[in-house]
């Protein structure tokens, strides 16, 4: 017998405060544990994940100057980093619309970039505002997200099903947006995206239940799904979503570093509402049976070998433990000059901004910083091989996070399916 139920009838059930919800984290571990819930026991998945993800964009209004003040904006500045005028001229109002990519890079920085602008405006930190009209006049002034007067998120490629691992098999060191430095050769390091069986879109591999219009917590907010992303596949699928920035928790987004400059990271959540059997058999799916291809990271897509999630996650810490009396406070610190996401400076950590990339514990050379970051082993042009996995470009904390979020919301009937 073909086991299935509505939405209709789990959102009776939550109503009811009887609905068995899980996050994707609690579901897996009961599997691993042998304690698997039956198809009756479990109603919702909340899934999440958090990563690089750079087809992010922001569409923003904001006042500038008192109207008629310049005609409009030919170039506009946020911190340095350009966001592109329009599509709305708004000749004489003072105000602008702009388009900001989160890739976009501060012309006194490329490190500084739209991830890192967006965080700083969820932060509340005074903007820079830097405008240059079409009738050659400069305008400055500053901004904080109070001056926001609407800001929306379009996600053009989000919640990829997990990505792909690089390492350098080369004999010199390569710049990339999948490292968070130029990645030293002769298979010294192994970088990686993915957060495994946690995924999104691992978990409903079909697409049965994540559809357009189908609501989603993107950074801490509720959003959309607009429809499959750019560039997706069956095999590679993602998901184009929206949301309102001034809504959005700047814990779950920000900036990261990478080896060509300032990238974005996102974080999102989304429940499986478990309809049939075919919805519930694609949760059972962990980490040791989801491939993970191991590429060259000069050619991207040059294969060199297959591991698995299980090899990147399990085990292994998802934060650092700063040692402050092995910290040797040298005069130019590795650490601070390479953190992803700007969590230390000036010899303290904040564990806020910290993402668990694993850079510190891998390049801090007094070992101030203890975490188990994990490595693999791989076959590699007929050798066996032993690589070290020096960054993550996902953090299963952060998308952990977002699911119990999810979860609580759903339950305390604050999300709807």
């Amino acid at each position: 017998m073909n086991n299935s139920r509505t939405i209709s009838q789990i959102n009776e059930k939550i109503e009811k405060g009887e609905a068995n919800i899980y996050t994707a984290e609690e579901f897996k571990k009961l599997i691993k544990k042998g304690e698997t819930p039956s198809f009756e026991e479990v109603d919702v998945v909340t899934t999440g994940t958090c990563g690089v993800m750079s087809g992010t964009a922001a569409i923003l209004n904001f006042i500038v100057s008192k109207p008629g003040e310049f005609i409009r904006a030919r170039e506009v500045y946020l911190n340095g980093v350009p966001a592109y005028a329009g599509p709305c001229p708004n000749e004489w109002l003072g105000s602008v619309d702009v388009i900001l990519h989160g890739t976009a890079h501060s012309i006194h920085d490329e490190n500084y970039g739209g991830g890192f602008l967006l965080k700083d405006i969820l932060e509340g930190r005074e903007v820079d505002v830097v405008v240059e009209s079409v009738d050659g006049k400069t305008i400055n002034n500053t901004i904080t997200i109070d001056d926001i007067t609407r800001g929306q998120i379009i996600g053009a490629r989000m919640a990829f099903k997990n990505y792909t691992a690089f390492t350098n098999p080369n004999s010199d060191a390569v710049s990339s947006i999948f490292a968070a430095t130029p990645l030293e050769g002769n298979l010294s390091g192994l970088t990686f995206s993915g957060c495994g069986d946690l995924n999104p879109l691992q978990n409903d591999i079909p697409h049965n239940v994540i559809k357009e219009g189908k609501r989603v917590l993107l950074n801490g907010t509720v959003g959309y799904i607009l429809g499959d992303g750019t560039r997706s596949s069956a095999e590679k699928p993602n998901l184009m979503l929206s949301g309102d920035l001034t809504k959005m928790d700047p814990y779950y987004m920000g900036g990261f570093k990478t080896g060509q400059g300032g990238e974005i990271y996102d974080t999102v959540a989304i429940p499986i509402p478990v309809l049939s059997e075919e919805i519930y058999n694609n949760l059972l799916i962990t980490d040791d049976k989801i491939d993970l291809p191991v590429a060259d990271i000069k050619g991207r897509h040059l294969p060199l070998d297959n591991t698995n999630y299980q090899e990147m996650w399990e085990n292994y810490d998802l934060r650092p433990q700063y040692n402050r009396d092995k910290c040797s406070s040298c005069d130019k610190c590795i650490v601070e000059e390479i953190c992803p996401t700007n969590a230390f400076e000036k010899g303290s950590l904040n564990i806020a901004h910290c993402y668990g990339c694993g850079m510190c514990a891998n390049f801090c050379s007094h070992d101030a910083f203890d975490m188990n970051t994990g490595d693999v082993d791989l076959e590699i042009n007929g050798q066996n091989v032993n690589i070290p996995i020096i960054c993550r470009q996902s953090d299963r904390l952060r998308g952990n996070k977002l699911s119990l979020k999810l979860k609580k919301m759903i339950e305390n009937r604050e999300f709807k399916l």
